[in-house]
C-alpha cells in the first residue's frame, strides 16, 4: 500500500515507507470516501507465504501436532473466549446435556455386555451339570470334592444346573445393548450438530466484530502493523480459533465425561482393579511430559526453518525476473537446498520425538491390560468376580486410557487456539479513532475552499514533521505539491482526509473546521487517485461504479468517456462486462489508472487529490491520463502531488516542501524566476545537471 508516491526507489520498487504506511490508502484510490475510510477496503492479495510462519501465524493445519505459539495468559483468555458463546448459552447447555446422556449410555454398554457374557458362561457350565439337582447341591458337591474354587465360581455365575444358554434372556440383553449403543450414537451426532452451530455462530459474530473494529481503528494502527500481520489475525487466527473450539469442545467434553463415567463404573465393579488401573495415570503423565519437553525445541526449530524456507521461496519467485537477469539461479537453488535440508532435519527430529508419545501410551496401556487381566482372572477363579464383570472392566480400562490420550494430544491445540484468541482480542482492544462530534457541522455550500491555519503534526512525539504551516487553496484552483521524499507532501493531503489528527492548528473546508465534521461527510466531498491502482475482482463497470453506489449505466459511460476509458473498453470483447482477474493483469498500467480516474469522476467530489497518478505509465498514456485528469479537475479544488514537474506546469499554485515546511510557493514561471529550490528540481529533471544527484 502507499501513502507516499515519493517512496519510489530504484528499479521501480517502493521503499519501506511506501510499503508500511497504509496512510492515504486503498480506500480512497480514485473513490469518494463515503465514510468507509481506509480500513473498509480488504486488500485482495494475501500476505507472503513466509510472513505468517515468521510471526507464528499461518493456516490452522500448519499447527497440527506441534507445540504452537503459547498464550501469554491462558486462563483469562480462555474464559473470555468462552464468554463469547454467551448468546448460545441455551444451545450450549443442550450440548452438555446431550454429551452427558451419550457418555452415560456408552459407559453402560460394557456392563450390559458383561451380563450377556455371564448368561453365555453360566449356560455353558450349567449344561454340563445334572438337571435333577439345585445350585446349592451342585455347590455342596463341589466343596465336598475339595474343589472350593469351582464352588465359588458356580455361586458367582448364577448357574442353573442342567440348563444351557437362555437364548431368550440373551437376545433380550443384546437388544438392550444394541439400543443403548444406537441411542448413544444418535445423541452424540445430535450433540456434534448443535455444537457445530454454536461454534460457527460464535465465529460469525467474532468475524463481524473484527470487521467492524477495523473500520473504527485509526490509521496510525495500520502504520505500526504490517498488512500481513493484520490479515493473519483476521483470517488465520480466527480460523485457528474455530478449529480449536470445534475439536476441543466436543472431544474434551466427551473425554472428561467418559473418564468420570468409566472410573465410577470401575470402582462399582471392583475397587481393587480400579486402583490397579489408576496407577498407570501418573506414569502416563510423566512419560508424556518428558517426551513433549524434548520435542518442544525440535518443533520450534521446524517452524523457524519453515518460515525461512517460505521467505526464501517468496523472495525468489517474487523477483524471478531479476534472478534471471543477474544469473543468480544457482545461488537461489543452493540457498533453497540448504533451507530445505535444515527443515528436513528439524521436521524429522520433531515428528520422530513426538511420535513416540502414542507408542509409549499404548505400551503403558498394554501393561495395564495385562495387570487387569491377570488379577481379574484370579478373582474369577476364586469366585470373587463374575467373568462378565472382568470382561466389562477390561473394556472400561481400554476406554479409560483412550480419553486420557485424547486430552493430552489436545493440549497443544488448545494452547494454539487460545494464543490466536489473544491476538484477536489484542486487535479488538486496540484504541479506536475519536468519535465523530454529536453536533457535527457541514458546509452550507460546496465550493472546495481549503485553508490550513498554523497546523502542526508529527507521527512520533519526538520527531516533528510539520510545524506552523498555513496555506489557502481557493475554489477551482489546482495546488501542486513538490519536494524530495519525506518532505511531508502526502502527509499534507492525509491531514485533509482526517486520516490523522492534527497536533495543532486547524484545517477548514468551506469555512468549517474538518474536526467538527463527520468523517464520512468529509470524505464524501473528496476524491482521490493514487499512484498504485486498486481494482477489485469484478467487471469494469463495477469498478467504475464503486465511486458512487447506485450509479446508472448512463453515468458510468459518461464517466468512462470523460476519462478516456471508453476508448479501450470498446475494443474489448465483453466491453464494460469484462471481468478483471485478481491482479487485473488483463489490463495495462495506464488502462487501470484511467479506470481509477473514472471512478473518481463518477463520485463528483468538490475536492480532488491526485498522488503521483501518472508516474507508472508510459509517456503516450500519460498524455491521456493528463487529459482525463484535466477534465476531472475542472471547477474543482485539486491537490496534485508530483515528481514529474512537467505534469504540474499549469498549476495555479505550486508548493515546494522540504522537511515539513513550505520553502517556496507560486506558479511555474514565478518559481523559475526565483532561482531557488524549484529551479534546482526542474533543472535536475530536464537538464540533467550535476546537482541532480542531490535531488
Amino acid at each position: 500500500m502507499t501513502t507516499s508516491s515519493e517512496g519510489n526507489g530504484a528499479n521501480g520498487v517502493n521503499t519501506t515507507k511506501a510499503v508500511n504506511t497504509t496512510k492515504a490508502g486503498e480506500a480512497a484510490n480514485g473513490v469518494s470516501g463515503n465514510g468507509a475510510g481506509p480500513a473498509a477496503v480488504v486488500p485482495k492479495r494475501l500476505p507472503p507465504a513466509g510472513a505468517e510462519a515468521r510471526r507464528g501465524g499461518g493456516p490452522p493445519w500448519m499447527t497440527a501436532g506441534m507445540p504452537a505459539e503459547k498464550s501469554m495468559n491462558f486462563g483469562p483468555s480462555a474464559k473470555r473466549l468462552l464468554r463469547r458463546m454467551y448468546p448460545e448459552r441455551w444451545l450450549a447447555a443442550a450440548v452438555l446435556a446431550l454429551a452427558v446422556a451419550s457418555v452415560t449410555l456408552m459407559v453402560l454398554g460394557p456392563r450390559i455386555l458383561g451380563r450377556a457374557t455371564n448368561l453365555i458362561f453360566g449356560g455353558f457350565i450349567g449344561r454340563n451339570l445334572p438337571a435333577n439337582i439345585t445350585l446349592d447341591q451342585a455347590v455342596a458337591a463341589a466343596r465336598a470334592r475339595g474343589d472350593n474354587n469351582f464352588a465359588s465360581l458356580l455361586r458367582s455365575s448364577h448357574v442353573v444346573p442342567g440348563q444351557g444358554i437362555d437364548m431368550g434372556a440373551l437376545g433380550h440383553v443384546l437388544l438392550i445393548a444394541l439400543f443403548v449403543y444406537v441411542a448413544a450414537s444418535v445423541l452424540s451426532w445430535l450433540q456434534g450438530y448443535l455444537l457445530n452451530g454454536v461454534v460457527q455462530r460464535t465465529i460469525l459474530r467474532l468475524r463481524g466484530d473484527v470487521e467492524a473494529k477495523l473500520h473504527r481503528l485509526p490509521l496510525p494502527y495500520f502504520d505500526k502493523q504490517s498488512k500481513g500481520e493484520v490479515l493473519s489475525r483476521v483470517t488465520n487466527d480466527i480460523d485457528n480459533i474455530s478449529l480449536t473450539l470445534q475439536q476441543t469442545m466436543s472431544q474434551l467434553l466427551t473425554s472428561l465425561l467418559t473418564v468420570v463415567g468409566v472410573v465410577t463404573m470401575m470402582f462399582l465393579i471392583s475397587p481393587l482393579l480400579a486402583l490397579i488401573a489408576l496407577v498407570t495415570i501418573p506414569l502416563s503423565m510423566v512419560v508424556t511430559k518428558q517426551i513433549a519437553k524434548r520435542s518442544q525445541s525440535q518443533f520450534v526449530a521446524q517452524w523457524k526453518h519453515t518460515g525461512a524456507l517460505n521467505g526464501h521461496i517468496e523472495e525468489s519467485f517474487t523477483g524471478h525476473e531479476l534472478v534471471k537477469v543477474f544469473g543468480r539461479q544457482r545461488e537461489v537453488e543452493e540457498a533453497f537446498a540448504e533451507h530445505n535440508e535444515e527443515l528436513f532435519r528439524a521436521s524429522f527430529g520433531a515428528q520422530f520425538v513426538s511420535g513416540i508419545i502414542m507408542p509409549a501410551m499404548m505400551f503403558i496401556g498394554n501393561l495395564n491390560y495385562v495387570a487387569v487381566a491377570v488379577v481379574g482372572g484370579l478373582r474369577v477363579a476364586s469366585g470373587s468376580m463374575s467373568l462378565g464383570d472382568v470382561q466389562a472392566f477390561i473394556q472400561y480400562s481400554r476406554q479409560f486410557t483412550q480419553p486420557l490420550t485424547q486430552v493430552a494430544s489436545m493440549a497443544n491445540l488448545l494452547q494454539s487456539g487460545v494464543a490466536s484468541a489473544e491476538r484477536v482480542f489484542d486487535l479488538l482492544d486496540s484504541p479506536e479513532q475519536s468519535a465523530d462530534p454529536v453536533d457535527a457541522q457541514r458546509p452550507t455550500e460546496r465550493r472546495g475552499r481549503v485553508e490550513f491555519e498554523h497546523i502542526s503534526f508529527r507521527y512520533e512525539p519526538d520527531a516533528p514533521l510539520i510545524d506552523d504551516l498555513s496555506l489557502v487553496a481557493d475554489p477551482g484552483h489546482t495546488v501542486a505539491i513538490v519536494g524530495p521524499t519525506g518532505a511531508g507532501k502526502t502527509t499534507l493531503v492525509n491531514l485533509v482526509m482526517r486520516f490523522y489528527e492534527l497536533d495543532g492548528g486547524r484545517i477548514t473546508l468551506d469555512g468549517v473546521d474538518i474536526a467538527k465534521m463527520r468523517r464520512n461527510e468529509l470524505r464524501g466531498e473528496i476524491g482521490m487517485v493514487l499512484q498504485d491502482t486498486w481494482l477489485f475482482g469484478g467487471t469494469i463497470r463495477d469498478n467504475i461504479a464503486y465511486g458512487r453506489p447506485g450509479a446508472t449505466e448512463e453515468e458510468v459511460i459518461e464517466a468512462a468517456q470523460a476519462s478516456y476509458v471508453d476508448r479501450f473498453v470498446q475494443s474489448l470483447p465483453d466491453g464494460y462486462d469484462t471481468v478483471l482477474d485478481e491482479e487485473s493483469s488483463n489490463l495495462s498500467a495506464g488502462q487501470k489508472q484511467l479506470i481509477t480516474i473514472a471512478r473518481a469522476f463518477i463520485a463528483q467530489p468538490s475536492l480532488l487529490i491526485l498522488d503521483e497518478a501518472t508516474s507508472a505509465v508510459d509517456t503516450r498514456t500519460e498524455l491521456l491520463v493528463q487529459h482525463a485528469m484535466a477534465a476531472l479537475r475542472a471547477n474543482r479544488t485539486s491537490f496534485v502531488i508530483a515528481h514529474r514537474l512537467s505534469t504540474i506546469r499549469d498549476a495555479d499554485l505550486i508548493l515546494v516542501m522540504e522537511a515539513g515546511r513550505i520553502v517556496e510557493q507560486g506558479n511555474h514561471t514565478e518559481l523559475l524566476a526565483r532561482h531557488g529550490a524549484y529551479e534546482r528540481l526542474y533543472r535536475a529533471q530536464f537538464n540533467q545537471e550535476p546537482e541532480a544527484a542531490g535531488v
